[in-house]
């Protein structure tokens, strides 16, 4: 596993192996790479690359207005960077608007898809409870450890408060202007996408008790990407990477297989 810093600002972690196309994980906002320490590990026989997204973690972020676009060429800078021409991609809850983009925009790039607790569509309802989150976010300038009661469920932060503190000091690190950059856009996506320009294998997967990337928004997903196929984690919430990682590790590797 080597570690790094692109010129243009971008942390990652990059563990090499034989196989000329790596799994590249995207992870979520307010969090950085090391939340695929679970993937991390049972993937190590295989080329992975993980990085923090834009003002995140050590990464930088220098622009006053974002957009998606610019996740994107942050990843294609990244594996320009380290020479690598397709990958298997694999995004978390905002990192998976990200891979949505990138395989809209850079489909060429890609081997397989992977969109991990992807929103699509929310209600009005939940729209509301997402606004009211964000407007509490830049009010208390920090983020709230509640927020892992969603992501989590109650028996698992019980039995494992390691996680459950390694996870808060990663909020608590936040860059409360970048972050809340970001967020916003997390907050006010409009899934306009052109899910039709998304040719490549596609997994969609959530967790089964995920509140805010529920199992109806994935089934949608499911529907509107042409080569896609879908996989609910039992007994999973929003962070079924860490909680229920056997299950989604499986489900992927089973995936990759297929796709290489």
């Amino acid at each position: 596993m080597t570690t790094g810093t692109t010129a243009s600002g971008t942390f990652y972690s990059y563990n090499k192996k034989d196989q000329e196309i790596p799994i590249v994980f995207v992870h979520g906002v307010g969090l950085t790479h090391e939340i695929w320490k679970p993937q991390l590990d049972f993937f190590n026989d295989h080329s992975t690359l993980a990085y923090d997204i834009l003002g995140h973690g050590k990464s930088s972020l220098d622009k006053e207005i974002i957009s998606f676009d610019d996740f994107s060429d942050q990843l294609i800078d990244l594996i320009n960077h380290l020479n690598i021409k397709k990958i298997h991609l694999v995004g978390f809850s905002i990192g998976s608007l990200i891979a949505r983009n990138f395989a809209i925009n850079h489909s060429s790039h890609l081997q397989s898809l992977t969109l991990l607790c992807s929103i699509y569509k929310r209600t009005e309802e939940q729209q509301k409870i997402v606004n009211q989150r964000f407007e509490q976010a830049k009010k208390d300038l920090k983020l709230s450890r509640q927020a892992l009661k969603r992501w989590f469920t109650d028996k698992y932060i019980e039995n494992h408060q390691s996680i459950y503190d390694k996870i808060s000091s990663i909020l608590a690190a936040n860059n409360m202007e970048h972050f809340l950059k970001v967020y916003e856009l997390f907050v006010k996506h409009q899934n306009d996408e052109d899910f039709n320009k998304i040719q490549n294998h596609t997994l969609v997967m959530t967790g089964e008790y995920d509140i805010g990337s529920t199992v109806k928004m994935s089934q949608e997903l499911n529907a509107l990407i042409p080569k896609s196929q879908l996989k609910i984690i039992k007994d999973g919430k929003h962070l079924c990477g860490i909680e229920c990682a056997d299950d989604v590790n499986l489900s992927l590797n089973n995936f990759i297989k297929e796709n290489e």
